[in-house]
């Protein structure tokens, strides 16, 4: 269900994050090739040298990773290629964690899951990353967090390609709220944290 998995420099990742993000980049078609880069923001990218913004264009040329579109105007734009998408996808999973609210609305959020057994590894590797994002196991293929997570959750399922596996679920109450509470240092019914 995953693409390939490449090594991929700093920059290379930055280019990846920045055509993501819908920065236009493209170069001219004059013969000297010098690459130009439109709306911009940011003094990291300022700082990345030429050449080796060049070398990073090219290395993810060969990996497939980007593409081009040829412009009206004769330009030529780098765009993400389906696999590249996937690539920005899994730099955000690394770094995706479930934000904490200061004032719990009294909803659990609930994903269940039934990823078939011949897509085992995905299933395990969407287990793992609930548990990474912040989500208790309820169940063998149900997770649990008190915390809003629907962004968090419809990411990972995009990116192991199992909307039609996945659920996600919102309760005023569940049976063993105490222990789940605890589990989460929400207090208990009554307190202040709850």
């Amino acid at each position: 269900m995953r693409s390939r998995k490449h090594k991929l420099g700093s920059t290379q990742q930055k280019i990846l994050l920045l055509l993501a993000a819908g920065v236009a980049m493209g170069f001219s078609c004059s013969p000297r090739q010098y690459f130009r880069v439109a709306r911009l923001v940011g003094k990291e990218w300022a700082r990345i040298n030429r050449e080796n913004l060049w070398r990073s264009i090219r290395a993810l040329y060969a990996a497939k990773l980007v593409g081009e579109k040829v412009n009206p105007d004769g330009s030529v734009s780098l765009i993400l290629s389906k696999n590249g998408e996937r690539e920005v996808l899994r730099f955000n999973l690394e770094k995706m964690k479930i934000a904490k609210i200061p004032h719990w609305d009294k909803k659990w959020r609930i994903v269940t899951f039934d990823i078939p057994e011949e897509l085992k590894g995905a299933r395990d590797a969407f287990r793992f990353h609930l548990k990474r994002i912040g989500m208790k196991e309820y169940q063998k293929s149900v997770f649990i967090s008190p915390y809003p997570c629907e962004k968090e959750i419809e990411f990972l399922v995009e990116f192991y390609n199992a909307r039609s596996y996945v659920r996600i679920l919102r309760a005023d109450s569940i049976d063993n709220d105490i222990h789940f509470r605890q589990l989460f240092d929400l207090g208990q019914p009554g307190s202040k944290l709850a």
